[in-house]
């Protein structure tokens, strides 16, 4: 495809999305008929009717791993990056299990037989992936192993911006058929693009209406997701008593735990020159600093 041509359907996509994402840092209004056929655009997954104990055998799309026991537990659905599963999410899987959590690994792009869902036009819109994720947690809730009360969402990248949108209570009011995640935890998200060439208005992922508790991690030397486009949201929400929290990791990049893309390079869709750089020690305390947010908010649950 010529480079004029290739422009010119970035653009019309661009100009697509900012008709469905109000345009502005303050109070924003979506389109519910226009984000539904977003959401629409591709159609819906399957899901495992029963959860199995983990194995190397059953890494499969969407796969729901269960603890041994009775139940009912806590849930989580992984969320993946635009690069799909990584090896690293079965890390993440297995580390939920031990947690004592049902897990199910939603894969919104493998099962539509896409491979990389990072540059515009998107072939699953995020749209898509937030009703993927709400569609997730009503399957789950209908699980015998499973406490519908408690389930929660973990997403990296792509999956945190989905986290993010699903804790807004507008996109839930339109893409979702009614349940909401008790919690949501997002590791390196980008909360808000600014205007550019490329996106002549600026827009957000992290929305003014939060109102599900949320964690958000983030690493000061991101360059995909950076924290400047983060930090003012998120200060403005805590002053409003949103459910809010975050946490910056000092010179860390985006990508923290991928250690199988461990000083990759790449210029994003945005002209962001970015490396990814593994941190086994970040790794560990993020995945300490979810579980111990994730028990937190599911405490209150139980009250």
């Amino acid at each position: 495809m010529n480079s004029p041509m290739r422009t010119r359907r970035v653009l019309l996509a661009v100009l697509l999305l900012l008709t469905l994402w109000a345009a502005s840092t303050g109070a924003q209004t979506l389109d519910p008929d226009a984000t539904r056929a977003m959401a629409d655009r591709n159609k819906d997954l399957t899901f495992p009717s029963e959860p199995r104990e983990p194995s190397l055998f059953a890494r499969t799309s969407n796969v729901i791993w269960r603890p041994a026991g009775s139940g009912p537990f806590p849930a989580v659905v992984i969320h993946h990056s635009c690069g799909g599963i990584r090896a690293e999410i079965w890390d993440w899987a297995s580390r939920a299990v031990r947690e004592g959590y049902v897990v199910m690994v939603l894969d919104s792009l493998g099962p539509r037989g896409v491979k990389l869902n990072c540059t515009p036009p998107t072939a699953v819109s995020i749209q898509r992936g937030v009703k993927d994720a709400f569609q997730a947690l009503e399957h789950l809730q209908k699980l015998p192993a499973v406490d519908p009360k408690r389930v929660v969402h973990l997403g990296f990248s792509w999956g945190a911006m989905v986290g993010e949108l699903a804790s807004s209570a507008e996109v839930a009011s339109i893409l979702s058929a009614g349940p909401r995640f008790a919690a949501v935890a997002s590791a390196y998200p980008i909360c808000h693009l600014p205007a550019s060439k490329t996106f002549p208005n600026d827009f957000d992922f992290l929305r003014h209406d939060v109102d599900t508790p949320l964690l958000l991690l983030l690493g000061e030397d991101d360059t995909e997701a950076p924290v400047k486009f983060c930090t003012p949201q998120l200060e403005a929400l805590k002053a409003k008593s949103a459910p809010v929290e975050w946490h910056v990791y000092p010179n860390t990049t985006h990508c923290w735990d991928c250690s199988s893309m461990d000083n990759f390079r790449k210029t994003d869709f945005q002209g962001n020159s970015v490396v990814y750089r593994y941190s086994a020690d970040t790794t560990e305390d993020s995945a300490k600093r979810i579980f111990e947010f994730f028990a937190r908010a599911l405490a209150h649950t139980q009250k």
